[in-house]
């Protein structure tokens, strides 16, 4: 089960209206610290990323996870994921992304289009 704060940062996202990819991101940081601080392991970044997304597991997975690596949640191998995937983008999709980050990014001491800060 996700954490408390995981949840409610998921539920903030929600209500300010941004993507579902973002409110998952929120799962898959866990997962990633979990990763980090030895709870368990992951075979690849990928694997990290879909075990963030997913949240249930048998206990007989649990114990497999417990055996493997933790440098799939390393920077590094986390960028090279990032930029594998970027890459296979087309870079309108790219440029469409970065705008829409741009226009609801929040902005330090002023309100948003929306008119909440």
């Amino acid at each position: 089960m996700p954490e408390e704060n995981v949840l409610e940062k998921a539920r903030k996202d929600k209500a300010e209206g941004k993507s579902a990819s973002t409110q998952a991101g929120e799962f898959v940081r866990e997962e990633m610290h979990h990763i980090r601080e030895g709870k368990h392991g992951a075979t690849s970044p990928q694997q990290a990323i879909a075990i963030g997304l997913s949240r249930t597991r048998s206990r007989a997975t649990s114990g497999a996870l417990k055996r493997q690596g933790r440098s799939a949640a390393s920077r590094s191998n986390l960028s090279r994921h990032a930029r594998s995937v970027a890459r296979r983008r087309g870079s309108r999709s790219r440029h469409q992304s970065a705008r829409k980050a741009a226009h609801t990014r929040k902005a330090e001491g002023r309100t948003t289009r929306r008119g909440s800060k």
